[in-house]
This record gives structure tokens, sequence and C-alpha cells, in this order.
């Protein structure tokens, strides 16, 4: 009868291992951070040619990495967040915030490729710490495509623990509520249904 009742368990449920893959690939390999863009391509190509949240309501690894953490493992107190965490203004300000950080890590990536800025095998992790993180640079590749790597992973990896984080001390997706990338395919949503 539990068994019955339990939700038969979808191929998408299983996404968190792509998550999973992405960080362990990059923490022994900064290059395959990279990959990082197919995560922030896709839900912006789901809203703009289907119209819909799909991919963050579905088939994100992360959103289903928090989920596996909060639901499965229980690792969650399940206490809604504040309600200013899911506000208008904040998911605005935080993704001003986010588009500021990735222009940033942008402007390192072209200042690198053009020598006037050396290779910065570190990480900025949770928008204040200069890790180093030396190790993950194993293979011989243009400077450039190292610091753009290294940028894109700090990123994630942040964006990773403070949802880890929240889950841990409110609800599983907390994280979503605010996620730049989750703003950015509401927006879209809304102007293509504006258009209908």
């Amino acid at each position: 009868m539990e068994s019955m009742m339990k939700k038969e368990k979808k191929w998408y449920d299983y996404m968190w291992v792509v998550s999973a893959a992405y960080f362990t690939l990059g923490f022994f390999n900064i290059v395959f951070a990279w990959l990082g863009l197919i995560c922030m391509i896709i839900p912006l190509l789901v809203a703009i040619i289907g119209g819909n949240k799909a991919w963050c309501n579905k088939y994100c690894g992360r959103g289903q990495l928090f989920m596996l953490l909060g639901n499965t493992l229980g690792l969650t107190t399940r206490i809604r967040a504040p309600r200013w965490i899911s506000s208008v203004w904040f998911r605005n300000a935080f993704l001003v915030w986010f588009m500021f950080f990735f222009i940033e890590m942008v402007m390192l990536t072209v200042a690198v490729a053009r020598g006037t800025d050396s290779l910065h095998e570190t990480l900025l992790l949770l928008w204040t710490f200069d890790v180093p993180w030396h190790w993950a640079y194993p293979v011989s590749v243009e400077p450039w495509v190292a610091q753009f790597a290294f940028g894109l992973y700090g990123i994630m990896l942040t964006s990773l623990i403070v949802g880890v984080f929240l889950t841990i001390v409110f609800r599983p997706r907390t994280w979503c509520t605010f996620c730049p990338m989750g703003n950015m395919t509401q927006m879209i949503c809304k102007v293509k249904n504006k258009k209908k």
C-alpha cells in the first residue's frame, strides 16, 4: 500500500545526476565548467520556443538536486521562506547583481585574451572570497578559455552553495524562487504571452 502511494519516478527526477556530474568534473578539470553554459542557454531556449518554464519546473538538474536533498534525504526544515525572498523587487535586484558578476567575469576573460591581465586560477565564492583552485587546471588550454571556466564555475558553485543552504534552512526549492535563470525565463514567458 505504501509503495503504491509513492509517486512514480520519471526520468527527469534523475536530472540531479547531471548537476552532480558537472560539479564533480569541474572540480577536477576546470575546462568542464564550460558545460555550465548549457544550463544557462537551455532554459532560455525552452522559454523562447515553448513560452513556458518547463525546464525550471521539471528538468533543471539543480532543482532536482535540491528536491533530492530536501524531500528524499530529509535535509530540510520545510519552513516557508520570508516573503521578500520571492518578491519581484528581490528577484530583479538579485538578477541585476548576478548580471554584474557575469559581465565582470566576461570582462576579465577578455582582458586575459588580450594579454592585459593574467590568468587567475581562483574561484570567487559567495561573491566575496577568492579561493585558490589551481589543481583543477591539469590541461593546457588558452588562458582565456581557462579564465572563463574559473569564473563560470565560481558562479555555478556559489549558487549551489546558496541553494543547498536555503534547502536546509527553508524548503527544498527556495533558491528557485529567485534564481536568475528562472527570473529571466519568467520575463520571456510574460512577453511571449502578452504577444498572444
